[in-house]
C-alpha cells in the first residue's frame, strides 16, 4: 500500500518534471540558452547550478576574512582612547575596543561585496556567454592585496584605496587585451615551469595563511629563534602571535583540525559541498557562548557582535568599501609592480580555469577554441572592475565550476542559478559574519592541497625547469609575497638559460653573415660581368 502510494507520487513527479523541461527547452528561455542543442533541460541546469553553489559558497565568509584582515578603511581614528589621552599608532595591532568594532562592520561590508560581485559575475557569464561557470573574488588575489600590498591591518607598503585602485586598473587592462585578443599571446611569455610552480606557490601562500593564528586554526606562530614553530597555544600573545604557554593546548586548533577531517573525508567520498560542511561544523560549535571556543566572548565587542548575530536575517548596506577607489599615491614603483603581478596571475588562471572546464564541458572544437569564449573573457575582466568599486580583490573564474558540469549543467543556466543563489544568501549577513577564523583555516589549507596537484607537470628531471619552478614555489609563502616568487623564479630562469640564448643569437648572426657575404660576392660576380661586357 505504502510502496504504492510512493510509487504514484514518483511517477506524478517524473510527469511534471518531464512537462517542464519540455515546456522550458522549447519556449524562448530554452532557445536562448540551447538546451537542446547542448543535449540537457531546465532542472538538470538547476542542480548544477546548486552543487556548484554549494561547492564555492565558502569563498563568502573566506574572502571577507582575508580582505577584512587588511583593516579596510579602518585607522587610527577609529581606535579607542582613554580619556583625555589620544590612540597610538600600536593601536591597530592590539586588541582595541573601537578598532574590532571598525573591522566587523568592514567584514560586513566585504561579505556583502563578494556576493554582490559574485552574483554580478556568475548572471553575467550565464546571460552573456552561455555557459555553466560560476565566478566569485579569486583565492591567491585576495591574500596578495590583504597580506602583501595592504598589509596585515594597514601594516604594508599601500592603502587600501591605492590597492583598490590597482586591482582596477588592471581589470581595464584585461579587459583591453581581452578584447583586442592578445590575452594568450601575453599568457605564453611566462616560461611554463614559472606558470605551473606559480599556482602550486600561491596554494603554499594560502595554506601558511590558514595555518596561523590571527587567519586560521592558530597552528603556525612566530619564534624568535627559528622565526616560525609550532604553537596552538593555549595562552598567546594578541599582539605578535607568540605562544605564552600551553603548547598544542588551544581548543579552538583542535575544534578546527576536526573541521579540516570533516572536509577531507568529504572530498574523499566525493560529497559535494564537503567544504561547506566542515566550515558548518566549526561555526555552529563556535556560536555557543560560555565555552573556550566561542566566537562570542564576554567582552563589549563580543556582546555587540552576539547583538547583531541574533538577528539572523538581516540585510546589510555597503557603508565603507564601495567606492574607495584612490589614486593619490598611485605613482609608485611598488603599485606598478603589484599591477604587473595581478594580471599576470588573472591572465594565467582565468585562462587555465576557462580552458579546462570547456574541456570537461565538451565545449572545445577542432581549433582549440570553445563558444563563448571571447565574452567569457570579457565578463571575467568586467567582474574586476565591478568588484573594485564594491572594494574585493580580482574576480575569477572557479574551478568548483566542476561540480555543476559533473551533475550535467551544459548551459548558462547553470551559472544564473549560481547567481540566484548568491543572491539568496544577501539576506543573512548576521550568520556569515559570525564565521570565526578557525572555521576558515582548515579551508585555506584545503584549498593548497588542491592547488598543489600542478605540480605533477613540472619536468624535475630538467634542472633548468626544476630550479626556477622551485624557487618560484619557495619564495612566495618564505616572503611572504607572491610578487617575489614570480620575479625570483623569471629571472632564474633566464639567467639559467642565457646561455642557450647566446649561442641562438650567435648561430643567427653567422647565419646572418654568411647571408650578406653571399648576397655582396653576387653583387660584386654581377657587376663584374657588366664591366665584361661593356669592354666587348
Amino acid at each position: 500500500m505504502g510502496n504504492g502510494f510512493f510509487t504514484r507520487i514518483g511517477k506524478s513527479w517524473s510527469q511534471l518534471e518531464k512537462g517542464l523541461n519540455d515546456g522550458v527547452s522549447k519556449s524562448k528561455v530554452g532557445k536562448y540558452y540551447k538546451l537542446e542543442a547542448r543535449k540537457s533541460c531546465f532542472t538538470k541546469e538547476l542542480r548544477a547550478g546548486l552543487a556548484t553553489f554549494l561547492t564555492m559558497a565558502y569563498i563568502i565568509t573566506v574572502n571577507a576574512t582575508i580582505i577584512a584582515d587588511s583593516g579596510g578603511m579602518c585607522s587610527i581614528a577609529d581606535c579607542s582612547a582613554p580619556a583625555n589621552q589620544t590612540a597610538t599608532a600600536d593601536c591597530m595591532l592590539k586588541p582595541n575596543e573601537g578598532y574590532q568594532s571598525c573591522l566587523s562592520k568592514t567584514k560586513s561590508d566585504l561579505l556583502v561585496a563578494t556576493i554582490v560581485s559574485a552574483m554580478i559575475g556568475s548572471i553575467a557569464m550565464g546571460v552573456l556567454a552561455n555557459l555553466p561557470l560560476g565566478l566569485a573574488p579569486g583565492m591567491g588575489p585576495n591574500a596578495y592585496l590583504a597580506y602583501n600590498l595592504v598589509g596585515f591591518h594597514g601594516t604594508g607598503n599601500m592603502s587600501y584605496q591605492t590597492a583598490l585602485a590597482v586591482v582596477l586598473v588592471e581589470g581595464c587592462v584585461f579587459l583591453a587585451i581581452s578584447a583586442f585578443g592578445i590575452r594568450e599571446k601575453l599568457a605564453r611569455l611566462i616560461p611554463q615551469p614559472v606558470r605551473l610552480a606559480c599556482a602550486a606557490g600561491i596554494g603554499l601562500f594560502i595554506a601558511f595563511v590558514g595555518l596561523q593564528i590571527h587567519q586560521g586554526v592558530g597552528l603556525v606562530g612566530p619564534d624568535p629563534s627559528t622565526l616560525v614553530t609550532i604553537t596552538a597555544c593555549a595562552n598567546t600573545n594578541p599582539q605578535t602571535g607568540e605562544c605564552l604557554g600551553g603548547k598544542m593546548h588551544s581548543p579552538k586548533f583542535w575544534l578546527g583540525s576536526a573541521g579540516f577531517l570533516i572536509t577531507c573525508y568529504g572530498l574523499i567520498k566525493e560529497i559535494k559541498g564537503s567544504m561547506i560542511y566542515g566550515i558548518v561544523f566549526v561555526t555552529l560549535i563556535s556560536w555557543f557562548r560560555g565555552t573556550h571556543v566561542t566566537v562570542f566572548p564576554n567582552t563589549p565587542v563580543g556582546d555587540t557582535s552576539y547583538n547583531y548575530f541574533k538577528k539572523v536575517v538581516d540585510f546589510h548596506k555597503i557603508q565603507s568599501t564601495a567606492g574607495a577607489v584612490s589614486f593619490s599615491n598611485f605613482n609608485r614603483s611598488e603599485v606598478w609592480v603589484a599591477l604587473a603581478t595581478l594580471l599576470y596571475v588573472d591572465v594565467l588562471a582565468t585562462t587555465g580555469t576557462l580552458y579546462t572546464m570547456a574541456e570537461m564541458g565538451g565545449f572545445v572544437n577542432d581549433e582549440g577554441g570553445f563558444e563563448g569564449e571571447y565574452l567569457a573573457y570579457l565578463v571575467d575582466a568586467g567582474s574586476t572592475i565591478v568588484g573594485s568599486a564594491l572594494g574585493v580583490s580580482p574576480i575569477a573564474t572557479y574551478v568548483e565550476s566542476s561540480a555543476g558540469l559533473r551533475e550535467g549543467g551544459r548551459t548558462g543556466l547553470t551559472a544564473v542559478t549560481i547567481g540566484l543563489c548568491f543572491f539568496v544568501s544577501l539576506f543573512f549577513i548576521p550568520l556569515l559574519s559570525s564565521v570565526p577564523p578557525w572555521a576558515i583555516g582548515p579551508s585555506l589549507v584545503m584549498v593548497g592541497v588542491m592547488m598543489m596537484k600542478v605540480v605533477k607537470d613540472i619536468n624535475w628531471g630538467n634542472m633548468k625547469e626544476a630550479v626556477p619552478a622551485f624557487i618560484t614555489m619557495l619564495l612566495m609563502p618564505l616572503t611572504y609575497s607572491i610578487a617575489n616568487g614570480i620575479i625570483g623564479g623569471i629571472g632564474l630562469y633566464i639567467a639559467l638559460n642565457l646561455y642557450d640564448y647566446l649561442v641562438v643569437l650567435l648561430k643567427w648572426l653567422a647565419k646572418m653573415r654568411r647571408m650578406v657575404v653571399k648576397e655582396h660576392n653576387q653583387v660584386s660576380a654581377t657587376a663584374a660581368v657588366d664591366s665584361a661586357n661593356e669592354i666587348i
